[in-house]
């Protein structure tokens, strides 16, 4: 039988490096050239289009100028957004400013920062190709002193000014914005520190954007056939004859949802002794109001999935689901990527040995906290409450990560279901100078109040169909 990479038994390492930032201008005209060949033949994305360009390019004509700095918030819903900022900055953005007569020096760019555990998955490649592009790394479940120091640099003295997903990760959802994280927040503040420490003038702002896909033609056949795959992987019957219809599509996705549920309530609760709830043995007739809803159930099955790993790596089940999974990232590279396999120590191989089977378990363990990464934004209600192609394929999609990583493939190849086009839309620019004051007096509040005015400003820019 043929091992797959995802198969393959995980070896202990040398520990993660910082990637320092490197920008090379060649490799930057480069990609810029490169950009749309890349659109075409590496995404579905047929089309983008931008609103608010006016306030993204007063902000670029005040940077160049030298009266502010600022950080671009974009929203993360998938992992085509890269290709859509970029898009956005190298070719709308300098578009539209021959448009006005405004001219802005080129090339028009934005340093940013990005996960440190891309290059993991997608290739020591695009680590290379992030440095080069001026991209910094940040080990997210940690305080990554280096990274910070970096993206700190970064904001008060970079040639461009610098980009950030405050989600930290893609959600899989266009209409459902996940819990941000404070650190944005306070690189902002930061910022205004290191300025006013130089004696320097400039305003800091964050520019809240949101990106959204949509489906050129709604591509509901495509929607049936993958759900009647996920259907067939998941021991249920698919029959080809039934309507392809909304109503006919939300009964079978429903019904797969609770199935899978099930499935894995029962694979949690005989093989590592939790107790949830066995719903196929009930036996009286409950309310509504009483039973536990799709939403509910699913709560309660990632954070059974999140306790199994926490007690394996000894961590206290502390802060919202994205702090947990943060910790858990964190605590698993910290057993995979050790300190004594640097190039400078020697481990006998029955170390290297027991390093391994270490590094084997964490991987293992691990595995449990992608499942509620996948999922850390479904409501059970998101296509019920609107029945859209796009919510459905959203949600057809993530379930089809799951049964993916349970039968142990990548869930990074993801089919694609159709042409979209993507809608780029532009905030208003958040002043965190005017905030100094408040950030003095409680910082903590401070920078509280700020990740929830941009988390809200994020929500404010998703359209509504």
């Amino acid at each position: 039988m043929e091992i797959t990479m995802s198969q393959q038994p995980k070896q202990a390492q040398p520990p993660l490096e910082f990637i320092p930032p490197e920008l090379n201008t060649w490799i930057l005209r480069g990609s810029q050239t490169l950009l749309p060949w890349l659109l075409k033949w590496q995404t579905n994305i047929s089309d983008i289009e931008a609103e608010g360009l006016n306030t993204l390019l007063e902000l670029y004509h005040q940077f160049q100028e030298g009266k502010v700095r600022f950080l671009i918030a974009c929203r993360h819903p998938s992992v085509q957004d890269p290709y859509c900022l970029g898009y956005l900055l190298w070719k709308l953005l300098p578009q539209y400013a021959k448009e006005q007569r405004i001219a802005l020096k080129t090339p028009i760019h934005a340093h940013f920062i990005y996960d440190r555990g891309i290059p993991l998955w997608a290739g020591a490649g695009m680590g290379w190709l992030y440095s080069k592009l001026g991209g910094t790394s940040i080990q997210r479940g940690k305080t990554d002193l280096m990274g910070l120091r970096s993206a700190r640099r970064l904001f008060l003295e970079g040639e461009y000014p610098i980009a950030a997903a405050p989600e930290g990760a893609t959600n899989g959802h266009n209409e459902i914005v996940s819990p941000i994280e404070p650190g944005i927040s306070q690189l902002g503040f930061w910022c205004v520190e290191d300025l006013r420490k130089a004696k320097r003038t400039e305003e800091v702002y964050i520019l809240p954007i949101g990106v959204q896909y949509f489906y050129l033609t709604p591509p509901w056949e495509e929607i049936n056939q993958l759900l009647g795959k996920i259907e067939l992987d998941s021991g249920l019957t698919w029959d080809t004859e039934q309507p392809c219809n909304e109503s006919n599509l939300y009964e079978r996705l429903i019904k797969l949802g609770e199935h899978l549920l099930s499935l894995m309530e029962e694979f949690y609760r005989d093989f590592y002794h939790r107790p949830l709830v066995d719903f196929s043995v009930r036996s009286t007739v409950v309310t509504p109001e009483e039973d536990n809803p799709l939403g509910t159930r699913l709560n309660n099955l990632l954070n059974t999935a999140l306790e199994v790993a926490e007690e394996y790596f000894n961590l206290p089940a502390q802060g919202n689901i994205v702090d947990r999974c943060r910790r858990l990232e964190q605590a698993g590279w910290e057993y995979i990527y050790r300190e004594e396999l640097k190039p400078t120590h020697k481990l006998s191989e029955v170390e290297k040995g027991l390093a391994d089977r270490v590094a084997q378990e964490a991987d293992l363990r691990m595995w449990h906290m992608r499942i509620v990464e996948t999922f850390v934004s479904v409501t059970g209600q998101y296509v019920k409450e609107k029945p859209t192609a796009e919510r459905f394929a959203e949600t057809i999609l993530l379930l089809n990560d799951l049964v993916n990583r349970i039968k142990g493939n990548s869930p990074f190849s993801r089919p694609q279901l159709g042409k979209q086009k993507v809608k780029i839309t532009i905030g208003q620019p958040i002043s965190i100078s005017e905030r100094q004051a408040d950030y003095k007096h409680d910082r903590k509040v401070a920078v509280t109040q700020l990740t929830q005015d941009l988390q809200t400003a994020l929500e404010g820019l998703i359209i509504h169909p």
